[in-house]
């Protein structure tokens, strides 16, 4: 082995922590997902398509400038972060030196003026508002240091932590720095084999795209996708609503047990308060029969009688051994009866018991309420930039009628998304290329295909005007464009009425 010193491993950045933590909370929901994939293809026939052999590098096109997008935000928000550390850094460290400049000010001041011990003071004999004026003096004075000490210190370990939290940022932008390099290379590569696939395979592709049947099957694959697609999303709602429903017991649970102890708390002061009445109204009554058998006792020429035993003091009683919390009442008084509040234990445990729902089980549940996208009819803005070369309902050839509308955009074009939802497909399908769909909640979907590359992940929530993918002709689409379908319960419809173009 040899002797040469390793150097140590990078310490982990809290971006990369975050990263893996992220990437472990999609693990689950896109194993959902890639199943849903599978169940497609079994019904499907093993024939090859020859837009298939895009899809690999196609797919890895739209990862790599996915991934590419996102470290230039996660770049620009760190640079940002870094800006502000340097700005609060310079503001310590000016403190800082303001501060050690008053110090040595006062540390001078006292060192000229003599610092005159406390015990001297006391023993020089001196006029003692004097001796007591100059204690209280030297008291501020050693307060001020202290104070001033304290702060310095304090700002001090807050330039430490700055300076690490610097480092920290520092360090993030470097691991951007090379993802960036490595997905460019990665882009460059792909875009340079589907280049090549995409010679080879050009005059299959006009063939098939030609064909009827073809066009029927991508059709069905769409519908089997939203079919599914729809189930899973439904039984996510219900998981999601379930969650919402636990998470209300437990907090009804955590504010009935809250007031129950708050109650049960003024009872038992009332309680205390009324014991404390009743013992202060016996001993009236015990002084008061005292001093009556005194006056008598004086009266008849007889010898003061023994005191009359004074009433106990209050003493509460245990809690009886139950599950349930109980609080004893207060005894009647005048200010009427307490009742006990009971608090049943077992049930505040069972419903801190259950568990949570699992991040990847509630992903695509609906982030729109009922009703909110159907209000926007005729207001939805296009979801991109170009001429609208294909309507809903009009006849592709000789195979069936556009269940959307083809709107050709520039390659690379932004692809907003026409209203507010969460994100439930991202991924590539047969016929469609590179296809996102957001659901808008009330069971109203958009769908955005043929594009170069998507932009957001799935569960992501989006809000009306996000770009979401960028424009292109992937699954083997002659024109560069954007397709785009409208759907209701499944359904597809024509969003011309919907949409403004």
């Amino acid at each position: 082995m040899s002797g040469a010193a390793h150097a140590a491993p990078a310490k982990p950045t809290e971006r990369s922590k975050q990263k893996l933590q992220a990437e472990a909370e999609r693990a689950g929901l896109q194993q959902k997902l890639n199943e849903l994939k599978r169940d497609i293809g079994k019904t499907e026939s093993a024939r090859e398509d020859a837009a298939d052999t895009l899809a690999e590098s196609e797919e890895a096109i739209s990862n790599a400038n996915r991934s590419l997008r996102e470290l230039s935000e996660e770049q620009t928000q760190t640079n940002v972060r870094l800006q502000a550390l340097g700005a609060e850094r310079a503001r310590l460290q000016a403190t800082v030196e303001l501060q050690k400049q008053q110090l040595a000010k006062l540390l001078r001041e006292q060192y000229v003026a003599g610092n005159e011990d406390r015990i001297k003071l006391l023993l020089s004999g001196d006029n003692p508002n004097r001796i007591n004026r100059d204690l209280q003096l030297m008291a501020y004075v050693s307060q001020a240091q202290a104070r001033l000490l304290e702060s310095l210190r304090a700002n001090l370990r807050a330039v430490e932590a700055n300076q690490a939290d610097a480092q920290n940022a520092r360090d993030e932008l470097e691991e951007i720095a090379q993802e960036e390099q490595q997905q460019k290379a990665l882009l460059v590569k792909e875009k340079a084999k589907r280049a090549a696939v995409l010679a080879g395979l050009s005059q299959r592709l006009v063939a098939q795209r030609k064909e009827a049947g073809k066009l029927a099957q991508d059709e069905q694959r769409m519908a089997g996708l939203v079919d599914k697609l729809g189930k899973l999303i439904e039984e996510q709602a219900r998981a999601a609503a379930a969650e919402k429903a636990r998470l209300e017991r437990v907090a009804a649970a955590k504010a009935a047990k809250a007031k129950a102890d708050a109650e049960a708390r003024a009872l038992a002061q009332a309680r205390a308060r009324e014991q404390a009445r009743v013992r202060a109204e016996a001993l009236a009554k015990a002084r008061a029969a005292q001093a009556e058998r005194e006056r008598i006792a004086k009266a008849e020429g007889k010898p003061k009688p023994a005191p009359l035993p004074l009433p106990p003091a209050a003493v509460t009683p245990p809690a009886p051994p139950q599950t349930a919390q109980t609080v004893p009442p207060a005894p009647a008084g005048e200010g009427g009866k307490l009742e006990p509040i009971e608090v049943d234990e077992t049930k505040v445990a069972a419903v801190k018991e259950e568990p949570p729902a699992r991040k990847a089980d509630i992903a695509l549940a609906p982030a729109m309420p009922d009703g909110a996208f159907a209000a926007l009819k005729g207001q939805l803005r296009a979801p991109v930039a170009g001429k609208v070369a294909a309507r809903y309902g009009s006849k592709r050839g000789d195979g069936p009628s556009w269940k959307g509308m083809f709107i050709r955009a520039a390659e690379g074009a932004d692809v907003h998304t026409v209203a507010s939802g969460r994100v439930v497909h991202a991924s590539w399908l047969r016929g469609f290329g590179n296809l996102i769909i957001v659901d808008h909640g009330g069971q109203y979907w958009s769908l955005y295909a043929n594009n170069q590359s998507l932009l957001r992940r799935v569960g992501e929530v989006v809000k009306a005007g996000d770009v979401i993918a960028a424009a292109g002709n992937t699954g083997g689409n002659e024109e560069s464009g954007l397709y785009f379908e409208l759907r209701h319960k499944g359904k597809e419809f024509d969003p011309a009425s919907w949409v403004k173009f």
